[in-house]
């Protein structure tokens, strides 16, 4: 019998003000934990002019399945609600309609800096982020070691010192190297490799490799084709919010360049 789908979408949409962000969202880094759904609330109704007024939907209609194990890449222009996706099916947005259903924890690597705290020190942070996300504290004890030497030796050296003085690099070096270290089932990547030197994305890839070999769950957001096609097999096309092509990475690439022609 087949498993049933880890990540399953139906009519999901969500409605935004413009220049403000109404929904409810949570900062970044507290995801919500496994097992949870989210469905509209309702506060989509209305469809008189006035009530529509300076509001849009970034998603609307959206449907779709991800089995266990699958690896999918969102492709789209820029505004077409890639990233909203990846938010919604993290928790951080609450859909205004249908509903997001989410069986098992979320590893996100959206912005890898958010959560951490100016204020404290990057071994604190690290004990921060890591114990919102559900890691022991003997945990990253045992594996506190291994996880600042992937985030390189510029943190390693500054780990005592207060992130308000690492570069965007270094915490961005720092983020990734504590989420990789989540057992967590699903992936959720938006752009990550695109940041960092050339070492450090080897490191990053070499890493997203070995996770995807122990049979984790994929969704990619990314306009680097050379990535998408590298850790994909499914691709999805958003086309102005709707979803339009659900099929493999390659007939999604296709979707994507034949609007990018028109």
């Amino acid at each position: 019998m087949a498993a049933d789908p880890i990540i399953e979408a139906d009519g999901l949409g969500i409605r935004f003000v413009r220049n403000r962000r109404r929904q409810l969202r949570l900062r970044e880094f507290f995801i919500r934990p496994g097992g949870r759904s989210a469905a509209g609330t309702g506060q989509a109704a209305g469809t008189g002019r006035s009530a529509d007024a300076g509001r849009f939907w970034p998603l609307r209609d959206v449907s779709f399945a991800v089995a266990p194990g699958e690896t999918v890449g969102v492709v789209g222009r820029n505004g077409t609600g890639k990233s909203t996706l990846l938010r919604l099916i993290a928790g951080v947005l609450i859909p205004d309609e249908g509903s997001i259903r989410v069986r098992g924890d979320v590893a996100p690597l959206l912005e890898l800096s958010a959560g951490f705290s100016n204020d404290l020190t990057g071994r604190e942070n690290l004990y921060l982020v890591g114990g919102l996300h559900g890691l022991s504290s003997r945990y990253l004890r045992k594996h506190f070691d291994e996880i600042v030497a992937f985030a390189g030796e510029q943190v390693e050296r500054a780990i005592d010192t207060a992130v308000r003085h690492y570069s965007s690099g270094m915490k961005v070096r720092l983020g990734f190297a504590i989420i990789s270290h989540l057992p967590h089932p699903i992936l959720l990547m938006d752009e990550v490799t695109a940041v960092g030197d050339a070492e450090f994305r080897e490191k990053c890839y070499a890493t997203i490799e070995r996770l995807l070999g122990e049979g984790r769950t994929l969704v990619l957001v990314s306009h680097n084709e050379k990535d998408l096609t590298r850790f994909c097999r499914r691709g999805l096309y958003l086309d102005a919010g709707r979803l339009t092509v659900d099929g493999t990475i390659a007939e999604a690439l296709d979707a994507y360049h034949a609007a990018v022609a028109r």
